[in-house]
């Protein structure tokens, strides 16, 4: 029993390490914030499909990253919020791999546009509020599904290959 915890929270601490790592690496390019995002870290929340452990590991890096790359209060709390949606519904669909991204990219292109205008209260000028979401719903949703839908799943499948040793072996059965 106790060899499970050590295990479920060494997993969720890599998890949180590494989502905070590729995080500064999409921040160095400019990718991490704002209207247009891919974050290259998001390509983790397909982790679920694997192990229960990436839930808090996902929720805490993204928490994290978001207080260390000097985000707002609101962007902290919603942004992080948004990534423990996605990855919850990423355990509960993770009978269909293909199902994987599809919480997170759904979570994020809703609740980060409405963080980016009230948040930060980026609105186009000439625009009204819903037409701002819309705009940065397209803008969110594009940058998370090149982060979720390519690249997570590009990781899901070479995490196939190796799931047993990686999540450990209850998780090497897995369909």
């Amino acid at each position: 029993m106790k060899d499970k915890k050590v295990l479920f929270l060494t997993q969720a601490a890599m998890i949180a390490a590494l989502y905070v790592v590729l995080t500064f690496i999409a921040n160095a390019f400019g990718l991490a914030n704002y209207a247009v995002q891919v974050r290259f870290s998001e390509a983790l929340t397909i982790l679920p499909y694997f192990t229960p452990a990436a839930i808090p590991g996902l929720f805490i890096g993204c928490m994290l990253s978001n207080i260390l790359t000097g985000c707002a209060l609101p962007d902290i709390i919603f942004g992080s919020l948004a990534t423990l949606i996605g990855a919850l519904g990423t355990y509960a669909l993770r009978r269909w791999k293909w199902c994987a991204p599809i919480c997170p990219i759904a979570a994020n292109t809703i609740i980060v546009p409405l963080v980016l205008i009230y948040g930060y209260g980026l609105m186009i000028e000439g625009l009204s509020v819903l037409q701002c979401f819309g705009y940065y719903c397209l803008t969110v949703g594009a940058g998370e599904l090149i982060s979720c839908g390519v690249l997570g799943m590009l990781l899901l499948f070479t995490l196939l290959k190796y799931r047993g040793k990686l999540f450990g072996e209850q998780y090497a059965g897995k369909v």
